[in-house]
């Protein structure tokens, strides 16, 4: 019959005849179909459980594919019917010590699939034979049983010692019985909160030498098992790391990763700065060649190679060109690569680098080309030699007037203008040609905080802002609090351009918005504006950290542990596997004489968290103040940039004094003859004063240019309170 056929709905009483029929059956062939079409309607869902005493009568039959039919039926209704399993157990029991090696294999399996207490506890005894079989193939299959028992009734295996038998099998002559054998203490191992692998010099010794006859699969087995080897001398860590590194040579994806990973860990014992050096420069070529893989195997090889030029910058360190995307490749190996290409570059190779960035910022995948385009704005602030190139060529984009290169753009040069200030304003006039061209949240937010740091240099910084504001409640909180942190640079440092704006800005962010961080930005700004401008001036214009690469380093003691699990799930996710998976232990760098002091000063800090240092109170009681915040140095630009959006010009000369300076009645005079439509200041508007306030003796730059500021006596407050004084806030 063929295989198409068997995949059909059959109905339980045709298959139980079939299976009861007496006729004669030459080397039961018609029992074998039945069977086969009895496992296929179970695969399709069908329950066949009814049929579980007719096919049970089959395993008495001695024909090995009957029986393998037969075990995987009862294997999977044993699950939703142990109760029937009882009835097979003496078929099972009779069959682990059948004379034929298979069968014993077999059934041993089949037992062991099955996590029913009377199926555990009858399989004792046939495992403690098979352990010391005769057939290898028997004592390979019996190891991994004793791993499956642990993993359903830990109390059996440690009550009958088949730790002790596992270990036996360490020196089996049979490499496949060793590999499984150490492939069973190792799952047991990382399971058992009291059962702890470490092998010493000797087992390591016959675990590398029968590592050249096993399988690929038992050399991974038996490579994953080396980690557990704690090396007490550089020499012994040196040793190993020479007899493995014939695998890098291995064609199996699964044996190279697992041979890295070792290889890696190894280097951490090994006290020759040259050791360590040969063994970066042979770990490079068998990652270039994962790299001709499909994309899956590319893929996790990526992101292991990422984690690993972080920890050991000298592998790869001259090959970035085989990273350079293809155009067949997947979008997730695209992104993987270019996160691999911007760690590689250098500045010897920084201009081959933005070449290849420029071209695939023309490619047709939107979320590729941003990306490619933050890479060049994160080498700007990488290398510093090539931060005129980076911008040359984000120029170059810019002016393609592509919506979502022009927007990727802005939102890295206003990086670069915080990495490199007062260096690249020039180039401002061309990014507000492309107003037009913003609608995503991070780029209209990252254009908005240029026109309010550089607001007294663009002679239009208030028109833009205005425009800006127009859809101020519609906008996205991101850009709400970009707008209102602009807005109040921008009063700072020219109060007349600002005065109409700050008060509009002021409102809406406390009165018409919901968001808590904007409401108690807006009430930190209003209360300082109104009460202290110069604490004002020294907090919204104050020094900005400046940007650096060091922030995107991963922390060293993570990294060493991740590089632990390399070829895992761990390694691609970037995360400890305690993180994700149920039950996972930690995995840490072992103590050892040989360990090298930096990757020690690592594990101890894994170990322990350091503590926090208490700061003493001042007398009385009270907190410790805090130095105050020095107020931000600006540097003068005499250059004047001109363009259609936005006007630029030199900073204009200090003149003034405090910002919302009480309202005598001269005041009230001069705010009248400024604001001849205004009446008296509505008691319950907290902003009129901010709407109608003096202006005299401001000069045109406001407090920013070094206009005189009074005391905080001297403003009066009545308006609202912030949530917490503003003391929980990060302000910019």
């Amino acid at each position: 019959m063929a295989d198409a056929k068997l995949f059909q709905r059959n109905k339980l009483q045709e298959l139980r005849a079939e299976l009861q029929a007496d006729k004669k059956d030459k080397n039961f062939s018609r029992r074998k179909t039945v069977l086969k079409r009895v496992v296929a309607s179970m695969t399709m869902g069908q329950d066949m459980s009814p049929l579980y005493p007719d096919v049970l009568a089959c395993l008495s039959i001695q024909v090995l594919e009957i029986k393998k039919m037969v075990y995987l039926f009862l294997v999977n209704y044993s699950r939703v019917k142990p109760e029937m399993v009882k009835h097979a157990l003496p078929g099972l029991l009779s069959d682990a010590n059948d004379s034929n090696a298979l069968i014993r294999a077999l059934a041993l399996r089949t037992m062991s699939y099955i996590p029913v207490p009377e199926v555990l506890q009858a399989l004792v005894e046939p495992l403690r034979h098979c352990l010391k079989d005769r057939d290898p193939y028997v004592r390979k299959t019996a190891a991994i049983c004793v791993a499956k028992m642990y993993m359903h009734d830990r109390r059996i295996v440690e009550r009958e010692k088949f730790v002790t038998a596992l270990r036996d099998l360490l020196m089996d002559p049979n490499p496949t019985v060793i590999a499984n054998a150490i492939a069973a203490l190792t799952e047991i191992s990382e399971r058992s909160d009291n059962i702890h692998l470490r092998l010493n010099s000797e087992i390591t010794r016959r675990l590398v030498q029968a590592m050249g006859e096993a399988s690929e699969w038992g050399q991974t087995y038996i490579l994953e098992s080396l980690m557990y080897y704690v090396p007490e001398e550089h020499e012994d860590a040196e040793l190993l790391a020479e007899q493995i590194s014939i695998r890098l040579q291995h064609s199996n994806s699964a044996v190279v990763l697992a041979t890295v990973k070792v290889i890696l860990y190894l280097m951490n014992y090994m006290g020759s700065e040259q050791a360590v050096n040969d063994m970066c420069r042979r770990l490079s070529p068998p990652l270039v060649t994962l790299l001709s893989s499909g994309p899956e195997v590319q893929y996790v090889a990526l992101r292991n190679i990422h984690l690993i030029i972080q920890r050991r910058p000298s592998v790869l360190r001259n090959e970035v060109k085989v990273f350079f995307c293809k155009y067949n490749d997947p979008i997730y190996v695209k992104l993987a690569k270019l996160e691999i290409i911007y760690r590689l570059a250098n500045p010897k190779n920084v201009e081959q680098v933005l070449a290849e960035l420029k071209e695939y910022a023309s490619e047709v995948d939107v979320e590729f080309v941003r990306k490619s385009v933050r890479t060049i704005g994160r080498l700007a602030i990488k290398i510093s030699s090539a931060a005129d190139l980076c911008i040359s060529v984000l120029l170059q984009l810019v002016k393609t007037k592509v919506s979502y290169v022009v927007q990727e753009a802005i939102v890295v040069i206003k990086d670069i203008f915080r990495r490199y200030p007062n260096q690249y304003e020039g180039i401002i006039g061309t990014l507000c040609e492309n107003l037009d061209a913003l609608d995503t949240p991070d780029a209209k937010a990252a254009m908005i905080w240029i026109v309010g740091q550089y607001a007294d240099r663009i002679e239009n910084s208030d028109e833009l802002l205005d425009d800006f504001l127009v859809t101020f409640l519609e906008e996205p909180v991101e850009v709400q609090l970009a707008l209102l942190t602009a807005t109040v640079k921008l009063f700072i440092k020219r109060p007349t351009a600002g005065q109409e704006l700050v008060p509009k800005v002021l409102k809406w962010a406390t009165e018409k918005v919901d968001n808590p961080d904007l409401r108690d930005r807006g009430f930190i700004y209003w209360r300082m504006l109104s009460t202290d401008p110069a604490a004002a001036t020294d907090v919204v214009l104050a020094d900005k950290p400046t940007i650096s690469t060091e922030s995107e380093a991963m922390d060293r003691g993570l990294l060493d542990r991740l590089l632990l699990h390399t070829g895992t799930l761990a390694s691609i996710y970037q995360k400890e596997a305690v993180s994700f998976v149920r039950g996972a232990r930690p995995k840490y760098l072992q103590d050892s004489p040989a360990l090298s002091q930096e990757a020690k000063d690592s594990y101890l800090e894994a170990l322990r968290l350091p503590s926090m240092p208490k700061v003493p109170a001042a007398a009385g009681g009270d907190a410790p103040s805090l130095p105050p915040r020095p107020t931000a140095a600006r540097q003068e630009s005499s250059d004047a940039i001109g363009g259609d959006e936005c006007r630029m010009g030199a900073p204009r000369p200090a003149a003034g004094a405090g910002l919302l300076d009480e309202v005598d009645e001269d005041d009230e005079e001069e705010g009248a003859a400024l604001n001849p439509d205004d009446g008296p200041d509505d008691p319950l508007d907290p902003y009129a004063s901010l709407a109608r306030m003096s202006l005299d003796g401001f000069g045109t730059s406001g407090i920013a240019g070094g206009g005189r500021t009074g005391d905080a006596d001297e403003y009066g407050y009545s308006g609202p309170q912030p949530v917490n004084g503003g003391r929980n806030d990060l302000l910019l």
